[in-house]
């Protein structure tokens, strides 16, 4: 898989791409990350890239000039190209699994008030949101989807089943774990955790991700089973 970014700040994406996980997964060939400078598109003698938007309003806009020149140059015929946008489908774990099936994934980061329409309605194949809030550029949530998505590909873990028993990764949210030593500073681990009763700490992790899952995200559970299991083991693990 292959990720291009079109953004205004490269050294954003050069300094994510040479640390942590995904810098040893681009630097082993798993999965590579590029980038395209939306000002050396520009055919302005300024390197400009913005503009006033037509009607009024706060802000400068995108142009379409140097955006298409930059995606004409980039796309191929298995690009998938999303714009990160506060009014696109909002991110989920899903949407990654789905999106880690493709084989080149463009990522418009927006600026200013956002971009020309055109732009949109000539290339963008989908506009997706990291979130109910907005941010000063769209670097920051393209690498939060490239994150997200390149650390399901083969290999990015090492280990494949830890990106499948997360928070997440189905309809609950992560139970809480522990590490040792078995006491730090009045603080105990769990004596089920230390039983070696792999069932019961089954049991006891699946209550505790229904628990959090029901104070934190109850708009996650949509299946009535669980709150019936919920209550059944809750006699158990109170």
């Amino acid at each position: 898989m292959k990720f291009d970014i079109v953004t205004l700040f490269p050294e954003l994406i050069d300094i994510y791409t040479k640390n942590g996980i995904i810098g040893r997964a681009v630097e082993n060939s798993l999965f590579n990350i590029g980038y395209a400078n939306l000002r050396d598109y520009s055919e302005d003698k300024h390197k400009k890239v913005d503009d006033y938007p037509y009607g009024g309003g706060p802000g400068m806009l995108i142009k379409p000039e140097p955006m298409f020149n930059a995606l004409d140059a980039i796309k191929k015929d298995n690009s998938y190209i999303i714009y990160l946008s506060p009014k696109g489908s909002l991110f989920n774990q899903n949407k990654a699994k789905e999106l880690s099936k493709k084989e080149h994934i463009v990522l418009i980061a927006g600026h200013y008030e956002g971009i020309d329409q055109r732009i949109i309605d000539r290339y963008v194949d989908e506009e997706i949101s990291m979130g109910d809030y907005v941010l000063t550029s769209g670097e920051l949530p393209a690498l939060m989807l490239i994150d997200a998505v390149g650390r399901l590909l083969p290999g990015v873990l090492g280990c494949d089943e830890s990106s499948v028993e997360e928070s997440h990764s189905g309809s609950l949210l992560e139970y809480p774990q522990y590490t040792r030593p078995e006491k730090y500073k009045d603080m105990e681990v769990p004596e089920i955790l230390l039983s070696g009763h792999h069932k019961n700490i089954e049991e006891w992790r699946l209550y505790k991700a229904i628990e959090i899952t029901l104070k934190r995200r109850p708009d996650m559970i949509k299946d009535s089973s669980i709150i019936e299991k919920y209550n059944k083991l809750s006699v158990k693990y109170k």
